[in-house]
């Protein structure tokens, strides 16, 4: 084992080192690390992973840390005995006594020197106070645009993590998920009954499974749950099972040495080429009950000679608990296809109006703030005019045109945030708004709106755009107000033939905190061929629109510099929330 950490980097920060809390890690893929078809267990890689981005956070916080989740894992190749994995583990950003670390696995061919990407996951630890007295984290400081923007994206991910319960529950409740076993369990003559694929395994948690605090290695406890996950979807297919996703799991409580993991896996459900199984570990000592350590959803397919996966057998679920894993697991399915869908895929392939509905909202959310940050997080910006306090900044890349507008005002920053984050109020200020309505509250923070815009040419027609509006406090001190704004397709608004349907990829604000009483609000637009238009001649300096449309803004806000607050302008999701 080759194991790095990264001393010697570091960035100077008025006399001070910021240490890295990077971590590398490299192993060769030896026969005792593979399966019988001669590739690395996953089992052992997630023990590597998991030993990686520990030995990180402990690096960070100073401290004992333990694995509190992980988030989806996608596998995209296997690894083959006599080939290196290379693991790279780093803290993205530390909150109150928890943090994330993300994790990146490459494969290299000694051979041939290639190397190939194998996963990145998001791991969340919690530093464990070795005193009396509580953890509280020192902050990450970025020193890179990638570093910058996996900080600020690492919000969101929390966001994201605390609401993942809330969504199952809310499909679940869905009437299209509330299927009959008539309907939609099918009854073909090859169909399997799940409990042929039940298994059940007891460890016994010696010493060498531990960890430095006498904890179950979590690495090691993931290890022997994908092992009886294996022979479960093995009893399906009746062949050998390929590993392609694990789900957001989480570790419900710790386990030690002396312990008897009892380990359970079943298959919940098959679609055509894949199936998910089920796993679960329970832990116990001499006659206590058994305590739940953590559940796990894997996705597994079989492949054919050629690679290519093979269709499966429908299965028969039990009784009463099988069929609400089978309903599950369907659910489990979408929320995994639209977070493949939405986050997973680069931002320039995610489809500029994708079709909002409740299940997929939070990953639309996160989508919207995402690409926001990741164009404000840009540090290749060029100014092309200042007038006054007015600058306008651009930046092109990749065939894309994004422009930055930014002022100060003397207003406190969370007034212009309650102020700027209702578009019902913009048509006071910009030109370009010429009515807005509110569609739905979908929560506090997000809203969804239908803007009406002038037409572009004498001749064209009148504009309108379905848009998701996300608004985010600073997650910490020093974090800016974002409003994020994004298309969307509502079932409900189809396009009509009053007006010319727009599309707006990424546009918004953030607005900082100068100091108590002044702001800095910066406006943010990926130019799409609908926006083109009106921003031209501006970036031609032909034009001083933009300055006007802003300085409006400005005036607008010191005008409304005392108010109600945001809970008596913005209505409540429960007054607007439809369901479509």
């Amino acid at each position: 084992m080759a194991l790095e950490s990264l001393n010697d980097l570091h960035i100077e920060d008025e006399g001070q080192h910021h240490i890295s809390s990077e971590v590398k890690m490299s192993q060769i893929v030896l026969p005792c690390h593979a399966n019988h078809c001669g590739e690395l267990s996953v089992g052992q890689l997630l023990k590597w992973m998991d030993c990686t981005a520990c030995l990180s956070a402990e690096r960070h916080a100073g401290c004992p840390c333990v694995t509190a989740s992980v988030d989806d894992i996608y596998f995209e190749q296997t690894i083959s005995v006599g080939q290196v994995v290379n693991i790279k583990a780093k803290v993205n950003r530390a909150f109150n006594s928890s943090m994330e670390v993300g994790i990146k696995v490459n494969c290299e061919d000694l051979y041939s020197g290639l190397h190939s990407r194998v996963c990145q996951a998001f791991a969340t630890f919690v530093a464990r106070s070795t005193g009396t007295s509580k953890v509280h984290l020192k902050q990450v400081v970025p020193s890179t645009y990638r570093e910058q923007v996996e900080h600020s994206l690492a919000a969101e991910r929390r966001r994201m993590r605390l609401k993942h319960h809330e969504i199952m529950d809310e499909l679940l409740n869905n009437k299209s998920f509330q299927i009959t076993e008539e309907a939609d369990i099918r009854k073909e003559d090859k169909a399997v009954e799940t409990k042929r694929t039940r298994v059940e395994s007891v460890e016994l948690v010696l010493p060498t499974h531990a960890n430095h605090q006498a904890n179950t290695f979590g690495g090691q406890i993931m290890a022997w749950m994908e092992n009886v996950a294996i022979i479960a979807a093995s009893r399906l297919c009746k062949a050998h099972p390929t590993l392609r996703t694990i789900d957001m799991f989480y570790f419900r409580g710790p386990s030690q040495v002396g312990d008897r993991l009892v380990l359970k896996a079943i298959v919940n459900n098959t679609f055509k080429n894949s199936m998910e199984v089920g796993v679960c570990a329970e832990a116990y000592q001499g006659e206590e009950p058994l305590r739940h350590i953590n559940s796990a959803f894997m996705t597994f397919e079989a492949l054919d000679e050629k690679g290519r996966p093979c269709p499966l057998p429908p299965i028969i679920p039990e009784p009463q608990e099988g069929k609400r894993r089978y309903r599950e697991a369907l659910a489990r399915k979408k929320i995994r296809l639209d977070r493949k869908y939405i986050i997973s895929c680069k931002q320039t392939e995610v489809p500029l109006s994708v079709p909002w509905d409740p299940s997929n909202q939070v990953y639309l959310s996160y989508n919207n703030v995402s690409a926001l940050k990741m164009i404000a997080a840009k540090n290749n910006w060029v100014l092309s005019s200042k007038k006054n306090n007015v600058s306008l900044y651009t930046v092109e890349e990749n065939q894309s045109l994004c422009f930055r507008v930014e002022f100060e005002v003397d207003v406190p920053a969370h007034r212009a945030f309650t102020l700027v984050s209702d578009l019902r109020q913009r048509q006071e200020w910009d030109q370009h708004y010429t009515r807005c309505e509110l569609l739905i509250g979908v929560d506090e923070d997000d809203f969804i709106y239908q803007v009406v815009t002038p037409s572009v040419g004498d001749k064209g027609k009148v504009q309108d755009f379905i848009l998701l509006a996300s608004r985010r406090p600073p997650c910490n001190s020093g974090d800016p107000y974002v409003i994020a704004l994004r298309s969307v397709t509502l079932p409900t608004h189809p396009p009509t033939e009053d007006f010319n349907r727009g599309e707006v990829v990424c546009a918004g604000f953030t607005i900082y905190a100068v100091s108590e009483t002044v702001s800095k609000i910066s406006y943010y637009n990926q130019a799409s061929p609908e926006v083109l238009p009106y921003i031209s001649t501006d970036i031609a300096g032909l034009s001083s629109s933009y300055y006007s449309t802003f300085c409006a803004c400005s005036r607008y806000l010191l005008e409304n510099k005392v108010g109600p607050s945001a809970s008596d302008i913005l209505p409540s999701a429960v007054e607007l929330k439809t369901p479509l």
